[in-house]
């Protein structure tokens, strides 16, 4: 036997070629940021957008302009039902909750099971989106 027919595609099992392929696009996607800076970019600016698709009908960031639901404009670290202006449930404001990275997934997750009693109803189901906008809400931070 010699080397060409080992490693010739027929005498490998087409599930050794995919698992090739498989571990060689994990590696290609993990490395991409170092080749491809745009794309951590991209990623930033995806929470400016699902923020602007999922939240900024009822929310700002904009510094002291509340809508129908509290400014976030330096949420986290804030105590939440705090923002002065802003109208809360009684809920929120007797939560005792301070807003962090932890806090604000776990609620967007599940906003009515984390806070019981609280008027967001609509929740961000995807973790990946979460964490899109969170990030997005600490660049928006006053510091």
């Amino acid at each position: 036997m010699n080397c060409i027919t080992i490693f010739a595609p027929s005498t490998l099992e087409s599930g050794h070629i995919k698992k090739l392929a498989a571990g060689l696009l994990i590696v290609i996607l993990r490395l991409s940021p170092l080749f491809f800076p745009f794309a951590v970019a991209a990623q930033q600016d995806d929470g400016e957008r699902l923020f602007r698709q999922r939240c900024a009908t009822c929310h700002s960031v904009d510094p002291g302009q509340n809508k129908m639901a509290p400014n976030l404009h330096g949420i986290i670290g804030r105590a939440a039902g705090s923002l002065e202006g802003a109208s809360y449930s009684g809920a929120m404001r007797s939560s005792r909750m301070t807003w962090d990275r932890q806090s604000l997934d776990s609620f967007l997750a599940a906003p009515s099971q984390v806070v019981r009693g609280t008027r967001m109803t609509a929740g961000v189901p995807t973790a990946a989106q979460r964490a899109a906008i969170i990030r997005y809400l600490e660049s928006q931070s006053p510091d």
